[in-house]
């Protein structure tokens, strides 16, 4: 029963703003893409 409650909760979990940043990173298709990106991210721009 506990498996239960807990694989529930993980599916119910929002990501966190640091995996939210990650994955949107992952998606960068190439070297000039992930910089790009990464400067959305230190200005805030994204998230």
């Amino acid at each position: 029963m506990f498996q239960q409650l807990r694989k529930i909760a993980s599916t119910l979990r929002v990501p966190t703003r640091r995996e939210r940043v990650e994955i949107y990173l992952g998606q960068a298709t190439d070297r000039y893409d992930l910089e790009f990106r990464m400067q959305q991210v230190s200005r805030g721009e994204v998230f």
